[in-house]
């Protein structure tokens, strides 16, 4: 696998404490990089932008994105791999082209929820630089359009929480969309490269870190913008499947308490799981039922194929 560096004109001259980790595949980052930039004369240089095209293969996307970078008064590089290496390994890539103390894991489809979304973030990490800590995220911003209701009514109930709801079960509610690491607790524990395809490689990572280190939790948001259809979050719960086995294998004490496995474990003894499954999938697809009715089953759903997985 080949890796194409491009560095702006700011990145050679700055010395940083915080780095920004953004991987992307597929997608265009070129939004969140100008939003980030707005900040850049308070930061001072304090801050610097590491992005990585995780195999899209589009020469053109890299041209613009390279030339976006080169507008940037923070400093900015651009990792281009020829090919996909995966959400784990990415980010672990990403912090090895670190220089800041501290990085902070930055998803390409959000967009921060306030003009000192990055200064909080230095501020933080000045006052008592956290071993680890999320910030949350909103749909402030996010798409309001009917095809994303689902996942909008699934993402508010049970993702879009305030620091102190988080804070009750820390290791539950950590996501790399928004997430500050410091340099010396990475190293320690890194993201797992078992962990392929979509979903909790991040909460596993923080089922290990809590373990050895404190995850806080601080109300600094920024809004997912990568809402999804109920087919797209389906084939996401079909693919997650494996994931999750390898999680309730790795930490049992700790996910056996989350309601998702407690569901999982009572629909495995459903007669006909299949055929269940089947219907849970269509209902949540039906649109002239009320959302809240789609966004159960398709909660079901997914306790249905992590049941098959467990």
């Amino acid at each position: 696998m080949t890796a194409q560096i491009h560095d702006n004109a700011a990145w050679a001259r700055a010395a940083p404490r915080i780095s920004v980790l953004t991987p992307f595949l597929r997608d265009d980052p070129e939004m969140l990089m100008t939003m980030l930039d707005r900040e850049a004369e308070a930061l001072g240089g304090a801050v610097e932008l590491i992005l990585l095209d995780d195999g899209t293969g589009d020469a053109d996307l890299t041209t613009r994105l390279r030339a976006a970078a080169d507008g940037l008064k923070l400093p900015a590089r651009l990792i281009t791999l020829s090919a996909n290496e995966g959400r784990a390994k990415g980010r672990n890539r990403l912090t090895t082209a670190a220089r800041g103390d501290t990085y902070l894991f930055l998803d390409s489809d959000m967009r921060p929820d306030t003009p000192h979304f990055l200064q909080t973030w230095r501020d933080l990490v000045a006052e008592t630089a956290p071993a680890a800590a999320f910030g949350g995220f909103s749909l402030d911003q996010a798409p309001a359009e009917a095809r994303f209701a689902v996942h909008r009514a699934l993402s508010s109930a049970s993702e879009c929480m305030p620091a102190a709801t988080r804070a009750l079960t820390p290791e539950k509610y950590v996501y790399t969309s928004n997430l500050l690491v410091r340099r010396d607790v990475f190293a320690a524990e890194s993201f797992d490269p078992g962990f392929t395809g979509w979903g909790w490689e991040d909460v596993e990572w923080a089922m290990r870190v809590s373990r050895r280190f404190p995850v806080i939790h601080v109300d600094n948001p920024a809004t997912h913008m990568g809402l999804d259809t109920v087919q797209d979050l389906a084939r996401k719960f079909d693919q997650g499947a494996a994931n999750f086995a390898r999680v309730v294998a790795l930490h049992p004490d700790i996910v056996q308490t989350y309601p998702s496995y407690r569901a999982a474990r009572a629909l495995k003894r459903l007669p006909f799981l299949p055929l269940a499954r089947r219907a849970m999938r269509r209902a949540a697809s039906v649109t002239f039922l009320p959302v809240k009715a789609r966004a159960f089953a398709l909660r079901l759903y997914r306790a249905a194929v992590y049941a098959d997985a467990i």
